[in-house]
């Protein structure tokens, strides 16, 4: 019997791992999409990421209801299909005509297929709400909370950031150079693998089975939000999610758009292989995390890289462009170098900090999942609100704000995480 428990339980865990993946491929879509819209209306650069993302507000307390009443597996495939939907409106975005203007904005005409586009992110960023409050409680359980919960979230996030890796730099071979010829057809094949993988995805999950975690009676779903939110730790942890979000989100796609605009031969593709680059960092990170988590403490980890993180961020907010290096036969400042190897740091980070937020939270997990999802919003809203501060100043002043939300994050990894309400029945 223990035996089938734990074969069972191994199946699960690649089944979440395996979700854990397509996340990332279909998030960071957004920003080499961005870089398309952007050339033709500049304001739309980081409309579809803040679509996506927009989403999380929507999903994320319904995600969380879904799984109290149909459970883990049936929103795992209810968001499989949702994301089939989603790609494919990205992808009629691509063979609708430029010429039919439904709008205008500062005087220019707005095509219909921008709408269409942005209705498509949107839609699967309803998609990636509901895996993610699947994937992270499932992920957490499997391994008995704590160190072997994060270090399984690690895991996943490993897979996750393999994918992350590959979409800007596929999107950045398709594309080669942004020009005013350049259209959503040009990475249709993208969304092609997106929609097969779903697709294939689905049929595994519906013939896999996935234990159904049971952390009690927490009565109706407001009675456990309002549960949820009486641990301070909690609290203090959506807020860090909400930042770390725009974080992981605008330290790869501001430097995307700020190689990109270069406007160099090739500058596109550069562009997606630096910030490939970052994800790659980030799976070096997790990867490592895996073999570590089961020694040192997240709190541990989480307060170390966010202070290199910070490091990181004022080299290449205050080395100057004129120190530069060769890369790919183009002289690239070296303060992109800099913004790629934060992904190390922010590797561990989504992993790190949900974990410490929801020890002890019992029987209010899955509402906490739910609150959690919502404020993954911040992956749009952050990195909107630097593509601001970059097109009122410039892209490398925009980062101070990175600075900011990673020095929260650090406060809450150093203090804010400790759990003082241990007194608050979870059974």
């Amino acid at each position: 019997m223990t035996q089938t428990k734990n074969n069972g339980n191994l199946v699960a865990i690649i089944t979440m791992c395996f979700i854990f993946a397509m996340i990332s491929f279909v998030t960071n879509m957004g920003a080499p999409f961005g870089n398309i819209w952007g050339f033709k209306y500049e304001f739309a650069a980081s409309w579809g990421n803040l679509m996506n993302f927009t989403a999380y507000l929507f999903m994320g307390i319904p995600s969380g209801m879904l799984l109290k009443k149909i459970g883990y597996k049936k929103t795992a495939l209810a968001a499989l299909i949702v994301g089939i939907i989603g790609l494919a409106l990205q992808y009629f975005s691509s063979i609708y005509g430029d010429d039919v203007y439904v709008n205008e904005m500062n005087g220019a005409p707005i095509a219909l297929n921008l709408y269409i586009y942005l209705l498509g992110a949107l839609v699967c960023g309803f998609c990636v709400c509901m895996l993610n409050t699947v994937v992270n409680p499932m992920l957490n359980m499997l391994g008995g909370g704590g160190n072997k919960g994060n270090q399984l979230i690690q895991i996943g996030g490993t897979l996750n950031s393999l994918t992350a890796t590959l979409t800007p730099m596929l999107a950045g071979i398709l594309v080669g150079t942004v020009t005013a010829n350049t259209s959503m057809s040009d990475v249709s094949p993208l969304l092609f693998i997106g929609m097969a993988v779903f697709a294939i995805s689905f049929c595994i999950i519906y013939f896999v089975t996935i234990p159904e975690p049971n952390f009690g009676d927490s009565g109706s779903l407001m009675e456990s939000m309002k549960g949820a939110l009486r641990f301070r730790h909690l609290i203090f942890g959506v807020i860090a999610i909400f930042f770390y979000v725009g974080v992981e989100i605008g330290i790869p796609m501001h430097l995307n758009f700020y190689v990109t605009n270069m406007g160099f031969e090739g500058s596109a593709a550069i562009g997606g292989t630096l910030a490939a680059s970052y994800w790659f960092m980030m799976l070096i990170g997790r990867f490592s995390s895996t073999f570590i988590s089961g020694k040192v403490s997240t709190k541990t980890q989480m307060t170390v890289v966010s202070t290199v993180a910070i490091c990181l961020l004022l080299a290449a907010i205050f080395l100057p462009e004129s120190v530069a290096t060769e890369f790919k036969g183009h002289e690239i400042p070296v303060k992109v170098f800099c913004l790629a190897a934060c992904g190390l740091c922010t590797s561990i980070m989504w992993g790190g900090i949900f974990n410490l937020s929801v020890e002890g939270l019992g029987k209010y997990t899955e509402a906490a999942s739910g609150i959690f999802m919502m404020m993954v919003v911040g992956g749009g809203l952050m990195p909107w609100l630097q593509d601001v501060i970059a097109k009122s100043t410039d892209s490398i002043t925009s980062y101070w704000l990175q600075v900011a939300m990673v020095a929260y994050i650090l406060f809450f990894a150093a203090i804010g995480c400790k759990n003082v309400n241990k007194d608050i029945p979870v059974d």
